[in-house]
């Protein structure tokens, strides 16, 4: 048990002191980046589906 209370006491030490953080609003910027990414994707994802999905009802319907 000593061990794992020593490793979360130095993996605290090692954030706090050692890696080097991005600036907040840089974060922020890039947060808001990442998600009108996302909306754009899966919109893309929605389009092409929906495409995929009226072609293959067509077809069946045009094989029946």
């Amino acid at each position: 048990m000593a061990g794992i209370i020593t490793y979360v006491k130095e993996s605290f030490g090692e954030l706090k002191n050692n890696v080097s953080w991005t600036p907040w609003p840089e974060a922020q910027r890039l947060t808001v980046v990442v998600a009108v990414f996302s909306i754009i994707f899966s919109l893309a994802i929605w389009g092409v589906d929906t495409v995929f999905s009226r072609a293959v009802k067509a077809y069946f319907a045009w094989i029946n």
